[in-house]
């Protein structure tokens, strides 16, 4: 599960965000592209823009139940 206190700075601020977990599978970016994005230098994830309609969320939802590592959380799940 994600540990909101080792999530990357990078993330846009809101509710999602991807922690230091992530093995830079790309799984969340192909799932929710206007979501997430890759850091390519440092190897990692994270929320490039946090869901403005309902259909980004539910990509979003999908993206966090797809993770191998299970790297990215929400603030309405418990950590």
């Amino acid at each position: 599960m994600a540990n909101k206190k080792e999530k990357w700075e990078q993330n846009a601020k809101g509710k999602f965000y991807v922690d230091q977990t992530c093995i830079a599978c790309d799984a969340c970016v192909t799932t929710a592209p206007n979501n997430f994005a890759m850091n390519e230098d440092e190897g990692h994830a994270f929320m490039n823009k946090q869901p403005a309609s309902t259909e980004e969320e539910d990509l979003c939802r999908e993206a966090m139940d797809g993770c191998p590592v299970e790297a990215i959380g929400s603030d309405d799940e418990p950590s």
